[in-house]
């Protein structure tokens, strides 16, 4: 039974917490999921109290209700800022929404603790609540925000090819001059990689993982295995096609590629030749967009292609079948689109300015 599930896990916290937690959760009645998530979060909370020094607690269960009493509302502040810092298991910055599950759960505890809680002749633990001094974020200003940060993090019509152009032609002459013979030997599996990611909007583990096989680029296809092991095929963009081909016509040779090397990008490690991974892919990345004076990771590659394609289309569901997601509301599940209207949005994003 799923609520099974989520009470052992609640009993896996409540023993990593101190006893006051224990009574928050047999005094409230939230239901098991929200209970779960809840405690996950106070366990975060108290994670960083002793980290920052606000606790002098060597582990949780330590920590004391009076230092709780103690927080300011800068205290909190902080910890808001920390997690809005912070990536998710995913690699995500946290979203508004998440942040704003944390300062519930922590509202939750500290109401129990100061109002509901009758400990001491009928008196709660102690009374100053300084959740009561924080508000939640305002997610449309935040996302707001966060909208345009990352429009400055992504690189949009002809700042890609600029960057196509900045690894062929100028990355060599500002790179230390160690760095040379590598940069000779990948400079085409690089530019190919960073163009699949522009060209189809894969994840970095997709690309990573793709092999030579899943390439059709009669149909300019791509196989990939979605999150969760569903296979999925997404068409490339017309002008990515040219860079992976390039890539193709050196792979076998400048790797020593055999039959049994199946992967598309592949990299020599003490002269073994092995598949490139998800991590020296994110690597790369960083380091020519680094040098280009534009750092961002493969994910904003990605996020670059949805933006590209949205402004296009005016259509998410579209965006999230190219990106391989399950739809951008319950609704968009069952909303069939044809993948020639796919094409037809990945044709009009803007073209190599030579062609």
């Amino acid at each position: 039974m799923e609520s099974d599930k989520y009470l052992s896990l609640i009993q896996q916290e409540l023993a990593q917490l101190p006893d006051y937690v224990n009574d928050y959760y047999l005094g409230t009645n939230h239901a098991v999921t929200t209970t779960y998530q809840y405690l996950t979060e106070i366990r975060r909370f108290f994670n960083w109290l002793r980290a920052s020094g606000l606790s002098e607690a060597n582990n949780n269960t330590e920590i004391q209700t009076d230092e709780l009493a103690k927080l300011r509302r800068n205290d909190i502040m902080l910890y808001i800022d920390h997690l809005s810092h912070t990536t998710n298991a995913q690699g995500h910055l946290n979203s508004p929404t998440s942040i704003n599950r944390s300062i519930n759960a922590l509202r939750s505890l500290f109401k129990y603790l100061t109002v509901t809680a009758d400990v001491n002749d009928g008196e709660p633990y102690f009374y100053r609540n300084v959740m009561l001094k924080i508000d939640s974020l305002n997610d449309t200003k935040t996302l707001n925000y966060r909208a345009h940060t990352l429009a400055s993090h992504m690189y949009r019509g002809e700042m890609k090819f600029d960057f196509i152009d900045f690894i062929s032609n100028q990355y060599p002459q500002m790179c230390d001059k160690r760095a040379l013979p590598a940069y000779k030997v990948n400079k085409e599996r690089d530019i190919a990689i960073i163009t699949l990611i522009l060209g189809t909007g894969v994840r970095v583990s997709e690309a990573a993982n793709v092999n030579l096989a899943d390439l059709n680029l009669k149909q300019s296809l791509l196989d990939v295995v979605r999150k969760g092991g569903q296979k999925d095929s997404v068409p490339i963009a017309p002008w990515a096609v040219q860079y992976i081909k390039a890539y193709l016509e050196i792979r076998a040779k400048r790797y020593h590629a055999l039959k049994k090397d199946t992967a598309l990008f592949l990299t020599l490690y003490h002269g073994e030749t092995r598949r490139m991974t998800a991590n020296a892919i994110e690597k790369m990345v960083k380091k020519y967009s680094t040098a280009f004076g534009h750092p961002l990771t493969p994910h904003k590659l990605r996020h670059t292609l949805a933006s590209e394609m949205y402004n296009v289309t005016k259509d998410q569901v579209l965006v999230a079948q190219q990106l391989g997601q399950k739809g951008t509301s319950a609704t968009d599940l069952y909303t069939h689109v044809d993948q020639k209207k796919q094409r037809q949005a990945l044709d009009e994003i803007s073209e190599h300015p030579e062609k």
